[in-house]
């Protein structure tokens, strides 16, 4: 039976595209953003970090297991409830909305998807009530040219002997459980990365320097250290020698959260903006009584409803096991750039106090640079979309 669509606007026009229950979900989740994150946001903001009751709420609510299958725990849902997730937290908070990201469209899909049945009843219930996860490929010299990476693991017979630097690795401080990549056979080029799944307490492991960023600022980035870290074998993900695949299949449906935490962005300076212009007057008259401010809020407004459909497209297209890389490179390619516009617009509009602390759209707009970066550069998005709609692949 195909569920009941609601023909609501309570939340914005996309909702007409969600069931009933996917509507209730998203308005839950924003609950929970306006009650419980949006009163944390300054002080995690100044301190540059989460406040850990905040990420035991996450897990007590389910956020942290959304697609994970109830006999380990989880929640039992959607690729797309996750997504509708994601962009709540990033409305009021992008440092919350991606430390939640990583933790379900990296880390777990990659251990749902490649992990065995022993390290699924390892791991998945202890990350769905607890344990943070974090996603380690990218290296000093290894970005956009992930293949170049140079950690190295070893065979010892028993284990394998890990040594190298991670840079850039979100959840860093808070997680206890990574998806870390290195090459088994530099020899073999790509052929010998392999995917391992290390824990915290591993000998030879540690966590570097936190990374004093632009943006996300409450979301820890930092080094990780491994030096001839031990790695039991059977905590190999996937087949040795196949993480090259591991990273591109998972970082594709990566690249559709971080779309989603972008429009998430985007709506949250709108709204600002929107309330702004209702209450600042100029001239004898508020200013959104001037039609070029009701047209550059329109713009905004058509802007984030493009980038929420390509989003939604895309998710949808992965819940329905249907191909869509083509379509998550497009979602965060352009939600990652409606982002930054309507953020950059919003200041523009607060005028000189848009540009101070006291307002939250710099924060916005802060926040928003960081997709044009992470989990795939505009740039790769474009040379992935070129090479799809070119060669038919």
């Amino acid at each position: 039976m195909e569920a009941k669509v609601l023909q609501v606007q309570s939340l914005h026009p996309a909702l007409t595209m969600l069931s009933e229950e996917e509507a209730l979900f998203k308005s839950s989740v924003r609950e929970f953003a306006e009650g419980e994150v949006r009163p944390r946001v300054e002080k995690m903001e100044e301190e540059g970090k989460l406040d850990p009751a905040l990420i035991k709420q996450c897990f007590d609510l389910g956020l942290m297991s959304i697609e994970v299958p109830e006999e380990y725990g989880g929640a039992g849902s959607t690729f797309f409830n996750a997504i509708l997730a994601i962009e709540e937290l990033a409305r009021v908070d992008a440092s919350t909305s991606v430390f939640v990201d990583v933790h379900n469209t990296l880390v777990l899909n990659a251990m749902l998807r490649w992990g065995n049945e022993q390290q699924k009843k390892k791991y998945l219930p202890k990350m769905v009530t607890e344990k943070v996860g974090a996603y380690a490929l990218s290296e000093a010299g290894s970005g956009s040219d992930a293949f170049a990476l140079k950690t190295r693991a070893v065979d010892k017979g028993d284990h394998y002997e890990i040594t190298g630097r991670k840079l850039w690795i979100t959840n860093g401080n808070e997680a206890d459980i990574f998806i870390l990549f290195a090459n088994v056979n530099p020899e073999a080029g790509y052929k010998g990365i392999t995917a391992f799944i290390v824990e915290r307490g591993f000998e030879g492991f540690s966590v570097g320097k936190k990374e004093n960023k632009l943006g996300i600022r409450a979301s820890s980035t930092t080094e990780l250290i491994l030096d001839a870290c031990k790695v039991p074998k059977e905590n190999v993900l996937g087949e040795v020698g196949k993480g090259y695949k591991v990273s591109i299949e998972t970082l594709n449906e990566g690249r559709i959260g971080i779309g989603a935490q972008m429009v998430g962005i985007a709506q949250g300076a709108y709204e600002a903006a929107l309330k702004y212009t209702a209450e600042r007057e100029q001239f004898g008259q508020t200013i959104n009584k001037f039609q070029a401010v009701q047209f550059q809020l329109a713009e905004m407004a058509l802007q984030i409803e493009a980038a929420r459909l390509l989003v939604y497209n895309a998710a949808r297209l992965k819940d329905a096991g249907k191909n869509f890389v083509k379509e998550a490179a497009m979602a965060k390619l352009y939600a990652s750039r409606v982002a930054e516009r309507v953020s950059s617009m919003a200041i523009e509009l607060f005028g000189g106090y848009g540009y101070t602390k006291d307002y939250p759209v710099e924060k916005f707009w802060r926040d928003s640079k960081i997709g044009a970066i992470y989990e795939g550069t505009s740039n790769m998005q474009l040379q992935t979309i070129a090479k799809i709609i070119i060669g038919g692949k």
